[in-house]
């Protein structure tokens, strides 16, 4: 009976001892301070929004969009690594991570803290403020952009926006419509709760230059139909002293070189003041001795636009006048 009671001691300690360092193995990694915030990265490496917002707890975000804290959204998050913890005389746990977001390298500390224990063993952790970040974005010229994927909408083009963002991540702004092009950008997010501040910048492209020709020319052409010495509604006309004999004969020597620059509101484009030259022939008659002579010359002229979209991406171009 000895024997056993013995035998049966050993075995309950060496369960005791294996218990006790499975706690401490587990406490040392899973339930540590930097498990905690590797199950967050994890999450974000898996583009596990939920999961990741979860173990984030609530922010206080004011009026900014969570329209980027999708799966959807969040970038490709890969070589995680644990660089460094320490603790603070405050009991904060301060976790550096390296990582690679959409490749680009980056290292983000997490200030954590101890929020209770499990089962009175293992500790649970929270972060002290809200791991994720605010882009501030600024889209120019226009409302409508791209974010890793995601078609968003700006409240208003030319002021800031706030969007939350899952922190650490990268994140490509771009914009391309039928008329307009906004360069990409990216936009790294690496601090918890900071803000980034960006500006996408939304240009006329070639399409929109070439549609905008093509109608100011057809437009000119229309203006040189007109057989008087100044079209009406025309940027261009000549007046002559003396008496005309014929018809007065128009043509554009050289069209106006569109260019397009953004407008003075939202949503507008302006053309601004670009030389040209119509040509004018007509034959005149002097009021001094009656002689005929033909005027046949170029007539130099200035012209302005303002461009405005109409619906089905129509065009409306208004002569701009000084």
């Amino acid at each position: 009976m000895r024997r056993e009671m013995i035998t049966w001691s050993v075995v309950f300690a060496i369960v005791i001892a294996a218990f006790a360092g499975t706690v401490l193995i587990l406490n040392a990694t899973l339930y540590s301070a930097s498990g905690f915030v590797r199950g967050y990265l994890d999450s974000l490496a898996r583009h596990d929004a939920d999961g990741a917002l979860e173990l984030a707890g609530t922010a206080v975000v004011g009026d900014a969009s969570d329209e980027l804290l999708k799966s959807s959204a969040m970038s490709d998050l890969t070589d995680i690594r644990l660089v460094s913890e320490t603790t603070g005389l405050d009991g904060v746990q301060s976790v550096v991570f390296e990582y690679s977001a959409d490749g680009v390298q980056g290292q983000s500390t997490f200030d954590v803290r101890q929020s209770g224990a499990l089962f009175g063993l293992f500790p649970t952790w929270s972060f002290t403020a809200s791991p994720l970040g605010v882009i501030q974005l600024t889209v120019r010229n226009d409302s409508d952009f791209t974010a890793n994927g995601i078609d968003l909408t700006a409240p208003q083009p030319n002021q800031p926006s706030p969007y939350l963002v899952f922190t650490p991540g990268t994140y490509e702004i771009s914009h391309s419509s039928m008329f307009l092009t906004g360069p990409p950008i990216k936009v790294a997010t690496t601090e918890p709760g900071g803000v980034v501040e960006a500006a996408l910048e939304i240009e006329a492209n070639e399409a929109f230059v070439e549609q905008v020709q093509k109608e100011i020319d057809d437009y000119l052409d229309e203006c040189a139909t007109q057989t008087v010495l100044l079209p009406t509604g025309c940027p261009f006309g000549q007046s002559i002293g003396n008496r005309i004999v014929n018809t007065p004969q128009w043509s554009i020597a050289e069209y106006p070189a569109v260019s397009l620059v953004p407008g003075p509101e939202a949503g507008s484009w302006l053309m601004p003041p670009v030389n040209a030259r119509a040509h004018l022939v007509v034959d005149v008659r002097s009021l001094f001795d009656g002689t005929v002579s033909t005027f046949d010359s170029d007539v130099p002229f200035t012209s302005s636009y303002l461009v405005t979209f109409l619906s089905n991406n129509e065009l409306l171009i208004t002569a701009q006048y000084e």
